[in-house]
């Protein structure tokens, strides 16, 4: 049975996050043509990608859509106006009525034209027939399908990802651009420190080494203590930029000034070791009269990886410690020691809201730091209840998205000792076996907004 089209007909190119598109049909053009423009190339020149605008109604300019698509060819077209042009050239199915089938698309300016796609012949299979006297032969769809696609589930297309690292070869990293790579995406390791930013009332801009940056649909920072304030102001440019942060600069922020992040989790009535702080010398003794005596944790405020991190057996044994950090002018925390933990701690790994993994780790002989990066050991173990409920509390708090939270088995309960915004992989993908990079790339996917760039 032939199916027939009539001279304009509504389509959809699901593919491209198109639910509802009005096409001319014309058997007099032979290639097909989709209104784009800001196209932009991007890619490694083996798999090009592009990238590009279409506002899908003529007569509401206001609805955009961002469009990617792998690149098959690109072409010299001559226009039925006789202006020759080189486009992109791209595949996508296109579905009309009740049939669905792939075809090729030129990328071109169709502003001024009253149909944002042209529907050429080598589109048109021989069952087909095109009835020029008649319009819309085939169901009519409505821009309003736009509205429903806002709160639907993204279409899956390449996105182009900015990975802000100063290591971009560290497992965690690698790990990240490997699944990235592999799901079809196109992911750029960029070091934090050649960011540099262009601030005005009209456009955010992101430069790199002299060149200014493209669009990114999304950016994975993991940024090093060393450089948090830094590489915290570069993600807030490329947020304003519209790309989506699969952590914010703020969270980033709150949970490395361990300080901050303890007033906060308090404010939340989050579980937590007794903390101390202060700035005067004359009151060390409240201080660890406060944390409740010995034996006592100091750690700087930015420690990271066990780093800074030293136990106070004896109660003069901690005014020494704490002394010797004044000396050294460095900002430090005082809490109390929980010993039931017995040098042991749970990391809890949440992505979107969800515990998607948990490691027991256990520290050194000798050493009450149960950091892996110190000599420790892990091991995978299923969380208790209220582990993970103080954990994913912890985590939407700071305002992150991804975040390993660790947490202490105390007698009264689990207690958070820290969230941190950058979990290493290494360490918990062993111990579990859990593919964890690929569950951070399905949550971005998640979270990128298909139609229009994404607010900050």
């Amino acid at each position: 049975m032939n199916f027939t089209l009539g001279w304009e007909e509504w389509l959809s190119l699901p593919a491209l996050g198109l639910p509802a598109i009005r096409a001319k049909i014309d058997t007099g053009a032979q290639t097909s043509a989709l209104h784009a423009t800001v196209i932009e190339p991007f890619g490694p020149p083996e798999k090009p990608q592009v990238r590009f605008l279409i506002q899908p109604n003529p007569l509401d300019p206001s609805l955009e859509v961002t469009c990617s698509a792998e690149v098959v060819d690109q072409r010299l077209i001559t226009s039925s106006n006789g202006q020759t042009e080189m486009r992109y050239v791209i595949e996508s199915e296109v579905e009309i009525g009740d049939r669905r089938w792939p075809i090729e698309l030129t990328l071109t300016n169709r502003e001024k034209m009253a149909y944002r796609m042209l529907l050429g012949r080598s589109a048109i299979s021989e069952d087909m027939l095109v009835d020029v006297n008649s319009s819309q032969v085939q169901p009519s769809l409505s821009f309003d399908a736009y509205k429903r696609t806002r709160r639907a589930k993204p279409v899956k297309r390449p996105l182009r990802i900015a990975l802000l690292s100063r290591e971009p070869n560290n497992y965690s990293n690698r790990r990240l651009v490997e699944v990235a790579e592999r799901r079809g995406h196109v992911i750029e390791v960029l070091d934090t420190n050649r960011c540099y930013m262009r601030i005005t009332a009209s456009q955010a801009e992101v430069h790199y080494d002299g060149v200014a940056l493209p669009r990114y649909d999304a950016v994975i920072p993991r940024i090093g203590a060393s450089v948090t304030a830094y590489g915290a102001a570069v993600l807030r440019q490329f947020a304003a930029t519209g790309a989506y942060c699969l952590n914010r600069a703020e969270g980033i922020v709150s949970s490395r000034d361990k300080l901050l992040a303890h007033q906060l989790l308090a404010q939340a009535g989050i579980p937590m070791p007794v903390t101390a702080f202060a700035n005067s010398p004359k009151v060390t003794r409240d201080l660890i009269n406060l944390a409740g005596d010995a034996p006592l944790v100091v750690k700087l405020q930015e420690s990271t990886q066990g780093k800074g991190v030293v136990l106070a057996e004896t109660r003069k044994a901690a005014e020494s410690l704490i002394d010797a950090f004044r000396g050294l002018e460095a900002n430090f925390l005082v809490q109390s020691f929980v010993r039931e933990s017995s040098g042991s701690d749970t990391r809890l790994l949440v992505i979107g809201n969800k515990v998607v993994a948990a490691m027991q780790r256990t520290g050194a002989d000798g050493d009450f730091r149960s950091n892996l990066h110190r000599g420790g050991s892990a091991m995978a173990v299923k969380p208790s209840k209220g582990a993970q409920a103080i954990a994913r509390r912890a985590t939407r708090h700071l305002g992150l998205s991804v975040a390993g939270v660790d947490v202490l088995e105390s007698d009264n309960g689990p207690l958070v000792l820290e969230v941190n915004s950058s979990p290493g992989l290494e360490g918990i993908e062993g111990a579990t076996g859990l593919d964890i990079a690929t569950l951070i790339l399905t949550h971005l996917e998640s979270r990128v907004r298909t139609l229009g760039p994404t607010k900050a």
